[in-house]
């Protein structure tokens, strides 16, 4: 699936590409490895029973009724279910590494979604912390840019207040009816009040838990130009953001701060480590300016064999023992476990496919990890 302007999908194609985006463990890499090896949505939809008898696990497969009825229940809130390479899909966000099929998105029809900046930070922020938040994103918003952030406690929420009038993106770990913290659901009503945007790959009644906010936070970085760390911990969600936006060849931005304030800590670190030291919005300005999120072009990170040029016969037992005794908690590259087992590039596609979908892997910056317990 290759990053390009498609037309806007059909009623039947959206439902079909909710259903297998929302069938059991299909995350972002699983869904264009199914549509890149079976060819379009629907035969990728046929060929899952087959794959999970293969896996040995259960596994529930996405009613058409169920997308129907979570289309319309987007619709009755205003949001609409957005699929990659459609018109109205974030721009920036085609590039990233596994970007999501499909986000819904409330609101946001009259923002520039291509000058984007991300602010995120600590949420216990000190006063100095959502201060500087406050002048750095009043002066973005002035100069034409969005900010985008991941309407958490403190400087997540100092920077959406202060881009109400000019802009604001915020980006939800949960369903568009599950806002985290429930203390800002008034917030996320006033940005799409002041003409925002909401913006989730989660379903509807999906309560966030501890795993989807590094999710959130790929989207969060992914939307935008560069991300702008103002207060982090030495480990803290804002760090995880930071580093997702170097893997996406995006700017990373850093707020100095005193070396006794373990709330700087993270942000200082980022500096040694080469985020650009920021004292004003003009800093990030005059660096975003000429900055081109296609740089990177990382339209499909996951690997693909040659398919054409390979038999097409299903794995075996023993194949299947290989992949899972060479499988490790470490990250692993695709090459490294094709040298090691001898598997073949379409038997191990196959394996991979069926190990995913029964929840025993996930890849991370392009390599496989072993689930613990799976």
């Amino acid at each position: 699936m290759r990053a390009s302007v498609m037309p806007k999908l059909t009623p039947a194609q959206r439902i079909a590409w909710l259903r297998l985006v929302r069938s059991d463990n299909v995350g972002s890499v699983t869904f264009r490895q199914l549509v890149n090896r079976f060819g379009s949505v629907d035969a990728s939809l046929d060929a899952l029973p087959a794959l999970m008898r293969g896996a040995g696990r259960p596994f529930r497969l996405t009613s058409p009724t169920e997308a129907e009825d979570e289309i319309a229940a987007l619709d009755r809130l205003g949001a609409r279910v957005v699929a990659t390479g459609e018109a109205d899909y974030p721009p920036h966000l085609i590039h990233i590494p596994a970007a999501p099929p499909i986000v819904t998105i409330a609101g946001g029809q009259n923002l520039d979604w291509h000058r984007t900046v991300a602010i995120v930070g600590a949420r216990n922020a000190s006063a100095a912390g959502a201060k500087m938040t406050r002048l750095l994103t009043t002066d973005l918003g002035e100069a034409g840019y969005v900010v985008v952030s991941g309407l958490a406690r403190g400087i997540d929420t100092a920077a959406h207040r202060a881009s109400l009038t000019t802009g604001t993106i915020a980006v939800l770990a949960g369903g568009l009816d599950c806002i985290y913290p429930d203390e800002n659901i008034p917030l996320a009503n006033e940005i799409l009040g002041y003409g925002g945007a909401l913006v989730t790959e989660m379903p509807l009644g999906w309560e966030p838990r501890a795993r989807d906010f590094p999710r959130r936070n790929r989207i969060v970085s992914g939307l935008s130009l560069g991300t702008v760390v103002v207060e982090a911990a030495k480990r803290s969600g804002s760090l995880i953001t930071a580093r997702l936006a170097l893997e996406q060849n995006r700017d990373v931005f850093a707020v100095p701060g005193s070396p006794l304030d373990p709330r700087a800590e993270g942000g200082n670190a980022l500096i040694q480590q080469g985020a650009k030291l920021i004292t004003s919005a003009a800093d990030i300005i005059d660096s975003i300016g000429s900055a081109d999120p296609k740089r990177n072009m990382l339209f499909e990170t996951e690997w693909q064999p040659d398919l054409d040029a390979l038999p097409d016969s299903p794995p075996g037992a023993d194949e299947r023992s290989r992949l899972l005794t060479a499988l490790s908690t470490t990250p692993t590259d695709i090459e490294e476990l094709l040298a090691q087992t001898t598997i073949t590039p379409q038997a191990m596609q196959i394996l991979l496919l069926e190990l995913d979908l029964a929840g025993q892997i996930e890849w991370s910056s392009g390599q496989l990890v072993a689930l613990r317990g799976a």
